[in-house]
């Protein structure tokens, strides 16, 4: 089985143009934290080889460097942020997946991304649909474990938020 795989809305942002520039608003930046330290927290999660990528956009590597700082304080290193091109909001779920297939799948990862490409991949990897995706609030995280990161092979394990952290 692989290890599982994290898929993380960024947290909330603020408004602006252009898209990619906007940045996270005080309240994204205390979703951000609040999920880190629930994943820095977690005993059955192994922190200190989770591999931690994220869109482009400044409000996602905001979001993984907020992760990447309570993942530290428990592991006592902070993991690398890698940026990936291809999940921005508009990516195609099914290129995604594509990567997933290409990527080794022996550590946990997390995907730090943006709606709808969040929804739709989650839908893609669980029914091997992508108009069946789950919705996601503002920093939540999917939790989703397969033997292979393929389309139609996941299942849900658990999806957290914010505001069921508080």
């Amino acid at each position: 089985m692989a290890e599982p795989l994290l898929i993380m809305r960024h947290g909330q942002a603020e408004p602006g143009f252009p898209d990619p520039d906007r940045r996270l608003s005080r309240k994204g930046e205390k979703e951000a934290r609040r999920m880190g330290r629930w994943l820095a927290k977690r005993k059955d999660l192994d922190v200190a080889r989770l591999r931690l990528v994220a869109s482009p956009y400044v409000r996602a590597q905001q979001t993984a460097a907020l992760v990447a700082d309570a993942l530290a304080d428990r592991s006592g290193s902070e993991p690398d942020i890698d940026t990936l091109e291809l999940i921005t909001p508009d990516d195609s779920p099914q290129v995604v997946i594509d990567w997933l297939l290409g990527e080794d799948d022996d550590c946990p990862l997390i995907l730090v991304s943006h709606m709808p490409l969040v929804a739709a991949l989650t839908g893609m990897l669980i029914e091997g649909r992508n108009d069946a995706g789950i919705g996601f609030s503002t920093a939540a995280i999917a939790e989703l474990h397969a033997d292979v990161r393929a389309a139609g092979c996941s299942r849900l394990v658990g999806l957290m938020t914010p505001s069921q952290l508080k």
